[in-house]
């Protein structure tokens, strides 16, 4: 399942307590969010955007919440628990934890894909651009 493409920008007040955060948080968060999860309708289904780690790696994270979009669009901020599921591949030992929140709908972490992150992350990771690509 590809990942939902919804984007939004995070309202001033949700800006100022990400930068008052913490150690842990983002020294200058991005004005702007992407839904993490799977494709998803969007009638009465929350978009998720996960924005800091709780204070220890099972505590609670918090996670951007919005439905609709500008101006009709209605947001919340709160702490939720991991989603419990884990994955494991017995023929690898290959042991997974799902990186959403609890109850989330859809799709697993690991059954979304993202096409333009896994490029960025590939371009990232090797220094330049694959082979044959018009735009280096």
């Amino acid at each position: 399942m590809l990942q939902c493409t919804a984007v939004t920008a995070l309202p001033p007040e949700d800006l100022l307590r990400l930068l008052a955060s913490d150690a842990d948080g983002p020294a200058e968060p991005e004005p702007y969010v992407l839904c993490e999860l799977g494709a998803h309708d969007d009638q009465g289904t929350e978009h998720a955007a996960y924005l800091v780690p709780g204070r220890t790696p099972d505590s609670p994270a918090l996670w951007f919440f919005w439905t609709g979009s500008e101006p009709e669009r209605a947001h919340r901020t709160a702490y939720v628990p991991w989603c419990p599921v884990i994955l494991r591949q017995i023929e690898t030992g290959i042991v997974r934890r799902c990186t959403y929140f609890d109850r989330h709908p859809a799709s697993h972490s690991w059954d979304v894909a993202d096409p333009l992150g896994d490029l960025v992350a590939e371009r990232l990771a090797f220094g330049d651009a694959p082979k044959g690509d018009p735009y280096p």
